[in-house]
């Protein structure tokens, strides 16, 4: 299944996208919204499913193309954990050794928005840079889980993720990289969050992202240093993961911090367009704080 949140920010409302692709399904009468609950609660999944299967749900007034504004597909997330380097294009593109266990740092959930609203170059900024990711959304409590199967056994869906990051505040100010990593818009998510039965192998899937039409990033999960269950199961052992939180799985190369001078960065009026195979696209235009 597709699931999404459609409507005004803080407003949102759950839906469902048709196997057309096209067609909105509102799913208000069956849920009060997609969150870590509903992803814990096979029940309710199921309903979600068979009423689908049926055609029962009604058409969300105003869906397709053109249609309401599309917000995160998670509400309520929990805690966004990030990981950093994690795919060896990436790592050797900064000239940084391959990391012996996986890096680990966090984003605010108050960063999140959703995949086409504005995002804000910080004030003082002068390297904002992109990062597509694939976002894993936790579906059941995951504690000093055993093996990388297990790890996926713990995975609810998958979303688009853009892990936006201003090196100089990441790197060029002290302290941690969360500097760089938490200022506001700075996490667009979705569209939608894909349940796990429809991603049989999330090593698999292609992630390209384009600025003012030019491909900047085209590269596969097949390059994941730590693939996405070993990284729900080593992290399971450093904190508790549950249902609704988020972990965002690291970027491949073709990042502007990666370039020659002169690096790339984004400016106010940039168009950034991201996409990962089955998961659907993004598109954000950078506006100034």
């Amino acid at each position: 299944m597709k699931l999404l949140r459609v409507g005004a920010a803080g407003a949102e409302r759950p839906a469902l996208l048709d196997e057309d692709g096209t067609t909105l399904r509102d799913l208000s009468a069956l849920v009060t919204d997609v969150d870590g609950a509903l992803l814990a609660d096979p029940a309710a999944l199921g309903r979600i499913r068979d009423a689908a299967a049926s055609g029962e749900l009604p058409v969300l007034d105003g869906g397709g193309t053109g249609g309401p504004r599309v917000g995160p597909p998670l509400a309520r997330i929990g805690k966004i954990v990030c990981i950093g380097l994690n795919y060896h294009d990436h790592a050797a593109e900064t000239g940084a050794r391959i990391p012996v266990e996986p890096i680990i740092f966090f984003k605010a959930p108050d960063t999140v928005v959703g995949p086409d609203d504005t995002v804000l170059v910080p004030r003082g900024s002068r390297k904002t840079d992109w990062e597509v990711e694939l976002a894993v959304v936790i579906g059941r409590t995951a504690r000093y889980l055993d093996s990388a199967e297990d790890g996926l056994a713990h995975v609810a869906g998958y979303a688009v993720s853009h892990d936006v990051s201003e090196r100089e505040f990441q790197i060029e100010r002290g302290g941690t990289w969360d500097k760089g990593k938490n200022c506001e818009t700075f996490n667009p998510l979705g569209p939608w969050l894909v349940t796990a039965d429809e991603v049989p192998d999330p090593q698999a899937l292609r992630l390209s992202l384009r600025v003012n039409g030019e491909t900047k990033q085209d590269g596969t999960t097949a390059e994941q240093i730590f693939g996405v269950g070993e990284v729900v199961c080593y992290v399971s052992h450093f904190m508790t993961l549950y249902p609704g939180d988020v972990i965002n799985t690291g970027t491949p190369a073709g990042v502007a911090m990666g370039h020659p001078e002169p690096k790339p960065y984004l400016r106010a009026g940039d168009v950034v367009e991201l996409e990962i195979e089955g998961l659907g696209r993004q598109r954000q235009v950078l506006k100034d704080a």
